[in-house]
């Protein structure tokens, strides 16, 4: 090659550079296009190799030492529910909660590990709890607490919230459920969609956050909670509904099968624990998925309790008949729990269960055990309005009776309806 050439094809280099780059920058601006136009798409999130990914990979390894747990826990379980700030106290565990003990019928708590706020409660050691820094040390030494609450017998239940996760839809946005009604661009934490409360969901289609709460309550088990409590997994039910759009939920899978496929998840991971899940009270009287996926049969099979909130406050004005249900407590309470236990014996029956089957091994399918009201709404609640519901619950389930979680926001009880005498009392009608 002479000089002259050389010198041509030095020219044609360099004058080819800036095409060269200009080609590389709009490959990639195009590949980055159809990427965000991808992630657009339902079909396309939950289809694509890193969806995949993310849904097939290995639960994460956390050690669940069960002997950590109460050895010889209570057959009828008669719960009070703690907010995180209420255990994390001294004062009042100490103090109110152990008079609770000492002069009422109360055996078991129900503490927030997670609640509406989506933070954890305690130092975690969820590997993505880490990740994503959703923990708050409220409970400073868990484990002393379930250690002092065990050393009374008192048997410990770990209520987590599930969908309802405002901090992990901060932290994880493009698994969370966005607002349509929004002029912005669509996986950005401005457009997340809310609900009256102003708190933002998660999809409930989404397999990462499936596993992201299983890991929590695996590390919840390895403190020595006896249980794990459910809650909030179910499609959002109130805000402007009609805005939401899922980055998963393909909207044509029915949500009670998004849920159900949760429970059975939750099932498979946890083969060897104590788990509840608590429905809407409605749950035991309609037979839709009241629009949030909750079915109660699709319950029945993988929890070893099944929570309705029969709270009388919670039903429409003129159920049964009544302008306010609040003021009847032991009417909807019993008329809930006779028809939730009459669906659960037509469903065993339908499945042909028996007391053995197949390989021999017995069906067990959840008790009922409801969570009950304690606190001003619709009426003023008085203590014996309260004992009534526990009353409507023994006569609605007899041998079937397990229990109840008694529900009050600020963890103040009426401890005289919880007293350790028989509860036999039965409204005049």
């Amino acid at each position: 090659m002479n000089i002259v050439e050389k010198i041509i094809v030095i020219l044609f280099v360099i004058l080819m550079l800036p095409i060269t780059g200009t080609l590389y920058f709009s490959l990639e601006k195009n590949q980055s296009l159809d990427y965000k136009l991808a992630s657009l798409s339902k079909a396309s999130l939950s289809n694509s190799v890193l969806s995949k990914n993310i849904e097939n990979r290995e639960q994460e390894a956390i050690k669940i030492d069960y002997s950590k747990k109460l050895q010889n826990p209570p057959e009828v379980i008669s719960a009070i529910y703690l907010t995180s700030w209420s255990a994390g106290s001294d004062k009042y565990v100490n103090g109110y909660l152990e008079n609770i003990f000492k002069n009422t019928e109360i055996n078991a708590v129900v503490i927030d590990i997670k609640d509406y706020t989506g933070y954890v409660s305690y130092n975690s050691q969820a590997e993505k709890v880490l990740k994503y820094k959703t923990s708050k040390n409220i409970i400073v030494d868990l484990s002393g607490l379930i250690k002092k609450l065990h050393e009374k017998n008192i048997y410990v239940i770990a209520r987590l919230s599930v969908f309802e996760d405002p901090v992990l839809a901060m932290a994880r946005p493009d698994l969370a459920v966005y607002d349509l009604s929004l002029p912005l661009p669509l996986i950005t934490r401005e457009r997340l969609w809310k609900d009256n409360n102003g708190l933002h969901w998660i999809d409930p289609s989404s397999k990462e956050a499936w596993d992201y709460n299983i890991s929590i309550a695996k590390d919840a088990l390895s403190r020595g909670f006896d249980e794990i409590n459910f809650d909030y997994i179910r499609f959002p039910s109130d805000g402007k509904t009609e805005n939401m759009t899922f980055p998963y939920w393909d909207g044509v899978t029915p949500r009670h099968l998004v849920i159900k496929n949760f429970f059975e998840r939750i099932r498979q991971e946890l083969p060897d624990a104590k788990l509840s899940v608590d429905l809407f009270g409605q749950a035991t009287i309609n037979y839709d998925d009241l629009g949030i996926g909750q079915i109660i049969e699709d319950s029945f099979e993988y929890f070893d309790y099944v929570c309705p909130m029969v709270y009388p406050s919670h039903y429409a004005k003129d159920f049964m008949g009544f302008e306010n249900p609040a003021l009847y407590p032991y009417d909807i309470v019993k008329y809930s729990m006779e028809s939730a236990i009459e669906r659960q014996k037509v469903y065993k029956k339908l499945l042909g269960l028996t007391e053995q089957v197949g390989n021999g091994q017995e069906i067990k399918l959840a008790k009922i055990r409801p969570w009950l009201q304690d606190f001003n709404m619709g009426a003023v609640y008085t203590a014996e309005m309260v004992k009534e519901q526990i009353t409507a619950i023994k006569e609605a389930l007899e041998e079937n009776y397990a229990g109840y979680l008694m529900w009050n926001p600020s963890n103040v009880y009426k401890a005289e309806a919880l007293e350790k005498e028989a509860i036999t009392i039965v409204p005049n009608n």
